[in-house]
């Protein structure tokens, strides 16, 4: 007996984000939806410009570095005026919804000791698809598990399905970088927010990190930071046969090349614990007391998972003992993927699943999403 639900017509599932990081974590969703005649994808949304009281988006090139039909790409006026099955969002914002959408999901777009998609905002959406168990424990313990209210699911993080599914080739992106694969790769990767660890300090670093010409040194600045800096340029000069600058907006693939990973307040630190290497993390003391402030979850604690060092420490001393210990702290990664990412690897197909349930195109909830109760 099939578990499908036959439909005269495709079914329109829009898809609307205002950063690149909100459709990459869409993307490998996208992928396993994009052939399936049962659907139609559809994208909007753009880039996000404030000011003053107003704030628009613009479409144009916002989704030209991915492998999309761009003849489903609609700028936000256009899908305000539209109908659709299931609106995906991987952010808490209203403003990129369209004029209807039966059902609306929630695949969230980081997973930072942040915490900050905990909030009451997340509740508009019909079903929020959470990425695993200790973000499962937060919604209950904030009360947002409620009996008449948004549907919670356990469904794992689909942006890091690639890290350990055997689809990406770490040689291959070095050697596509020019850099040599045999030598030890170092990746920085700071959060967007005013006072990160690039602004307060990342020249300097990056400038120890290269005199030292023990490692290979990959840059990844944030694809929307909050501060306007044209960091390709400004990094131009510290470009050499270890240093690249990365200019990929997909972090995932560098993260899986990665023997080391330098933050600071940002998500990927989570995500790399599935790499089950060394982290090392930048003090960044405004920009935390700035998350302190307005981060009701926080949770500095889990920062365990890596060595904290602020800006008098010395990286290159720091960067060699991390690398000469990768086993310390290594139970506590582990723990912390355990408990962040539900069932890494599989993320993409399960959302696919919920997405296909919610356009009513499927019966049920595929079997190894967990549907969680209020208690």
């Amino acid at each position: 007996m099939t578990n499908s639900i036959k439909t005269d017509k495709p079914k329109r599932i829009l898809f609307s984000g205002y950063a690149p990081v909100h459709f990459l974590c869409f993307l490998p969703i996208y992928e396993l939806l994009k052939n399936d005649p049962r659907v139609e994808v559809w994208l909007s949304g753009g880039f996000r410009n404030k000011d003053k009281d107003e704030t628009t988006f613009n479409i144009e090139g916002f989704y030209d570095p991915y492998p999309v039909d761009k003849d489903r790409v609609i700028p936000i006026e256009q899908a305000r005026e539209e109908d659709f099955d299931v609106l995906v969002c991987a952010h808490l914002s209203d403003t990129l919804f369209p004029r209807s959408a039966k059902k609306t999901v929630q695949i969230f777009h980081g997973v930072s000791f942040k915490n900050l998609a905990v909030r009451e905002k997340a509740l508009r959406f019909d079903v929020l698809c959470l990425p695993g168990p200790y973000h499962a424990e937060l919604f209950r313990s904030q009360g947002f598990i409620r009996k008449g209210g948004s549907e919670c699911l356990l469904t794992g993080f689909a942006k890091t399905d690639a890290l350990i599914n055997e689809t990406l080739d770490r040689n291959e992106l070095l050697r596509g970088l020019d850099v040599d694969p045999a030598l030890p790769t170092l990746l920085f990767a700071p959060t967007g927010d005013k006072h990160n660890a690039l602004e307060s300090m990342g020249e300097k670093l990056i400038s120890s990190i290269s005199d030292a010409g023990k490692w290979n040194l990959l840059i990844k600045p944030h694809d929307h930071p909050k501060n306007v800096i044209n960091w390709f340029e400004r990094l131009k000069p510290f470009e050499n046969e270890r240093v690249k600058v990365v200019r990929d907006l997909n972090v995932i693939p560098y993260l899986h090349a990665a023997d080391l990973l330098i933050t600071d307040a940002s998500s990927v630190s989570v995500e790399y614990t599935l790499m089950d290497r060394p982290i090392i993390f930048l003090e960044i003391p405004k920009l935390m007391a700035k998350i302190t402030k307005r981060a009701e979850a926080l949770d500095l604690d889990s920062r365990r998972i890596g060595t904290i060092i602020d800006k008098k420490a010395d990286i290159v001393e720091t960067i060699t003992e991390s690398l000469a210990q990768k086993e310390q702290r290594s139970e506590l990664r582990r723990e912390v993927a355990s408990q962040v990412f539900y069932k890494p690897g599989g993320a993409s197909d399960r959302i696919k699943g919920v997405i296909l349930h919610a356009a009513e195109i499927e019966k049920e909830l595929p079997d190894d999403v967990k549907v969680l109760l209020p208690e």
